[in-house]
């Protein structure tokens, strides 16, 4: 189990503060990577949280091949999001106030696999395309990024 998990077990669906790493990918027709998560049943952007000793560039490259199969030769830090916008209650009551370390993968290999159980599906979507159920803080950061979020030079 991971960190996280072992702190819900002590102190059940209390709200924590939960750093981690969010990353885009964007393909060469500048789309973005979501993931169609299986907990909330929504679009969300691969990411996760940081384990105890991993640095927040491992915890980017961990969950990116976790939840996608995808690997990147390098990441680059976008930003730092934090605060009441990326507050998060899942459908089973475990409440979080999210840092989310918003990392875009460079130099990025492989194929797109689901292989962790988080993800229903993983797909590319442009700005004109995006689902309508997209999870909370990804829509924050879309937000707050607004166009900047899609200006972005291909990943691969």
């Amino acid at each position: 189990m991971g960190y996280i998990s072992d702190l819900r077990k002590m102190i059940g669906n209390q709200p924590i503060l939960s750093v981690g790493a969010t990353i885009l990918v964007v393909n060469e027709r500048k789309e973005v990577l979501f993931q169609h998560r299986s907990d909330t049943l929504d679009w969300g952007l691969p990411g996760g949280s940081m384990e105890l000793g991993e640095t927040l560039e491992e915890t980017a490259s961990r969950e990116l091949i976790e939840e996608t199969g995808l690997i990147s030769s390098r990441f680059e830090l976008i930003d730092v999001f934090s605060g009441p916008l990326y507050y998060f209650r899942y459908p089973n009551g475990d409440e979080t106030y999210s840092v989310i370390h918003l990392y875009r993968a460079n130099g990025v290999k492989g194929t797109l696999e689901i292989n962790d159980g988080e993800s229903i599906n993983l797909q590319y979507f442009s700005k004109e395309t995006l689902p309508k159920d997209i999870e909370k803080r990804a829509l924050a950061l879309i937000n707050h990024l607004g166009d900047q979020f899609w200006d972005l030079q291909s990943s691969f």
